[in-house]
């Protein structure tokens, strides 16, 4: 397993102390957290956080934490989110598999960097509410269904990446699975504090590589089949 090692420190130091963008441009915080995909940071700036997120917190969309969207669900910081897609190193025309629609917020930027979305949530009524957003924005390459994303969308794989949006006991088999050679899937996966962010990278012949790289904080993934890695 290989340690990647960029941005770490600026990402831990961002979680630590919640950053305010200044004015209505997300290019300062993602370039300082080591954000260097330009099409990555135009998507950012192009799609509104706040299309995305709950009345209460509308003011709060340039705030680079974690945010309510009810259900006990979250959406995550934008730097967090932005490295993320960074590590899935997509390219224009990519097909890509979200576990974990939540506000939609994120399937949207997927949108502006993909052909093709896929995205899988959990809680009905989120998907519900996401797929309505996103239709409404006039987003037409990304599906969204209600369901366990544990186990992905497999008549629409292979996918280029796969990114999962909750915490994970193990990285669950289906996902590497429904990578296309040299695909990425980035996950979180642990415990509590003993999260980490994975990248694993499926080879050419079948087989994969997993790279660690940053401690992270996630609600954990539901269904099933997560729980039962858990144990429970």
């Amino acid at each position: 397993m290989r340690v990647l090692a960029c941005v770490a420190v600026a990402l831990v130091a961002c979680h630590s102390r919640a950053a305010e963008v200044p004015g209505r441009s997300w290019r300062p915080v993602l370039e300082r957290q080591g954000i260097r995909d330009e099409r990555i940071i135009q998507a950012m700036e192009k799609v509104r956080r706040a299309d995305f997120l709950l009345d209460s917190t509308k003011r709060e969309e340039m705030a680079d934490r974690p945010l309510p969207i009810g259900f006990e669900q979250t959406t995550s910081q934008p730097s967090l989110i932005a490295l993320m897609i960074q590590s899935m190193e997509l390219k224009p025309g990519c097909r890509v598999l979200e576990v974990g629609t939540g506000s939609g917020y994120q399937t949207a930027l997927l949108a502006e960097l993909c052909a093709q979305v896929a995205s899988v949530e959990i809680v009905e009524p989120l998907a519900e509410r996401s797929s309505s957003v996103l239709a409404r924005l006039g987003y037409r390459n990304v599906k969204v269904k209600a369901g366990d994303g544990y186990l992905g969308w497999p008549e629409r794989a292979p996918f280029d990446g796969v990114v999962v949006s909750a915490g994970a006991a193990k990285v669950p088999p289906p996902l590497v699975e429904q990578l296309g050679p040299g695909g990425k899937l980035v996950i979180p996966v642990g415990e509590g504090d003993d999260t980490e962010l994975l990248v694993v990278t499926k080879k050419a012949d079948g087989t994969s590589l997993t790279e660690r790289s940053i401690p992270v904080r996630f609600v954990p993934l539901k269904g099933e089949n997560a729980e039962r890695d858990r144990g429970r």
